[in-house]
């Protein structure tokens, strides 16, 4: 009897599934590159004297694309969290 009770814990720890399938970490790590990328595109503009005012700040690309690019990859991991498995 024990042994029974031995042997299936052990089975039963050996035999683990996953939370997600595989297509779910797959997108989920896009979604984390798209984050990356809009952080990225977000970064910069600086300038190198601090009594000199930089324009570059207000640049489309860190105003609009970047801040969208991020909301995007956040949708997709969010999306990738959801994704019901077959």
């Amino acid at each position: 009897m024990k042994n029974n009770i031995k042997e299936e814990a052990k089975s039963q720890q050996h035999h683990q599934e996953f939370l997600f399938d595989n297509i779910n970490y797959k997108i989920l790590l896009i979604g984390i590159g798209v984050i990356v990328l809009g952080f990225i595109l977000m970064s910069g503009g600086g300038s190198d004297n601090p009594n000199v005012f930089n324009e570059e700040v207000f640049s489309f690309r860190r105003i609009r694309l970047a801040p969208t690019t991020v909301l995007i990859g956040f949708g997709i991991t969010i999306y990738s969290i959801f994704k019901k498995s077959k």
